[in-house]
């Protein structure tokens, strides 16, 4: 058994061999994203309601400045990060004597003042509790959640560090147990059962595991069939998470610090569609949204495990589970090939030409074409001990 588990991960060694070379300079670059004190964060909120109350002790309107957060001219590419946002990025001007600026401007600072308060009391709240704090001003959750990621911008503050939280969607199974900042043990053996992706990432401490690699599942019915065929016993010891499809802050979290501080191969399991791509790409580089937070967020080294748009031909899967990509997959592909980090993955852009050759794109469901359990009792063992991942 023992020289049949190293057979199997003798690939994935090689891998966590080469990634620990590389992994020094990745954390002297990241070394100044030090935890911001108490004092730090109360000063800064200062420092903009200082600003307010000067602008009117002058007769004049307050205006606050958010850097755009969903523009590509305000990030910029590194290797060793992913996608952050750059120093002279263009602002957006929120006046508070504008008709169509106010209502934003009283809904910030209300938010700021909520802030400012539960770091003062360190005590927690969660988007939804400052939702329902006043409704009738903020009108729907979403405006709260834009918000308090520009406030997070705004202040250069990660959003747990200003003690707001987000319920969240992932979920977690494998060879892994931590203790919540409440004490709480938390154990993902269970092999057919998951746990839910922590709301407070941070107060995560204790983390034991000795799983062998991580893997990211981009959907929910998929990381359920490896629950149910027990994926991660007969692939023991390894950790399987899912942001179910695009990852909530969360879950990127998670997967973060399980690379900090376990430091082994992660690789992603996506559909071979434009969607799937995007998302392994938000794993692995972040999302301009949140490029301002990329340095706790990012997983340079995830690996594109499956399913590959080249595994579609070297398998023959049957071509009525192959689907058409339409217009807006293309569009999709085509935006995918022109962003900054694919020049860094040469293996990846063939990968993605060969899906715009073929026209065609599948889920990884089709491979049960092939047989109801090839995904779990061929497919992925073979991948993961011959390295077929790029």
């Amino acid at each position: 058994m023992g020289s049949r588990t190293a057979e199997l991960f003798s690939e994935i060694d090689k891998l966590r061999t080469e990634l620990l070379n590389n992994v020094e300079a990745m954390i002297d670059r990241r070394r100044a994203e030090e935890e911001i004190s108490q004092r730090e964060i109360l000063t800064r909120i200062e420092s903009v309601i200082l600003g307010i109350v000067t602008s009117l002790s002058k007769d004049e309107a307050p205006v606050l400045a958010l850097p755009k957060r969903s523009s590509w001219a305000s990030v910029s590419f590194d290797t060793a990060v992913g996608l952050q946002m750059s120093s002279g990025c263009s602002v957006t001007t929120i006046r508070s004597d504008c008709p169509a600026s106010a209502t934003k401007f009283a809904q910030i600072v209300k938010i700021i003042s909520v802030i400012y308060r539960l770091v003062q009391s360190n005590s927690y709240a969660t988007k939804r509790d400052i939702y329902y704090n006043n409704t009738q001003l903020f009108g729907s959750q979403r405006t709260v959640d834009t918000i308090v990621d520009d406030i997070s911008c705004l202040l250069k503050i990660p959003r747990r560090s200003l003690h707001v939280l987000a319920t969240s969607k992932g979920l977690i199974s494998g060879h892994l147990c931590y203790l919540e900042e409440d004490g709480t043990r938390i154990n993902c053996h269970s092999s057919s059962a998951a746990v839910a992706v922590s709301s407070n990432i941070v107060g995560i401490r204790n983390i034991v595991s000795s799983a062998k690699f991580i893997m990211i599942v981009e959907k929910d019915a998929t990381f359920q069939r490896l629950l149910d065929d027990h994926f991660c016993t007969k692939l023991s010891p390894c950790i399987i998470i899912t942001g179910k499809g695009v990852p909530d802050v969360n879950s990127r979290l998670m997967v973060r610090k399980l690379w900090d501080v376990l430091q082994i191969p992660i690789f992603a399991l996506v559909d071979a569609d434009p969607h799937g791509i995007e998302i392994m790409c938000i794993y692995k580089y972040g999302s301009v949204a949140m490029s301002f937070e990329a340095h706790s967020l990012t997983v340079p080294s995830v690996m594109w495990l499956g399913l590959l748009p080249s595994d579609l031909q070297r398998l023959r899967v049957p071509e009525e589970a192959l689907i058409p990509l339409s217009k807006k997959d293309e569009g999709k592909l085509n935006s995918l090939l022109k962003r900054p980090y694919l020049t860094s993955q040469p293996d990846w852009q063939k990968e993605m030409e060969l899906m715009q050759q073929s026209k065609v794109k599948a889920e990884i469901q089709s491979l049960a074409a092939i047989a109801p359990d090839f995904l779990t009792s061929i497919y992925l063992p073979n991948k993961l001990r011959y390295g077929g991942w790029v």
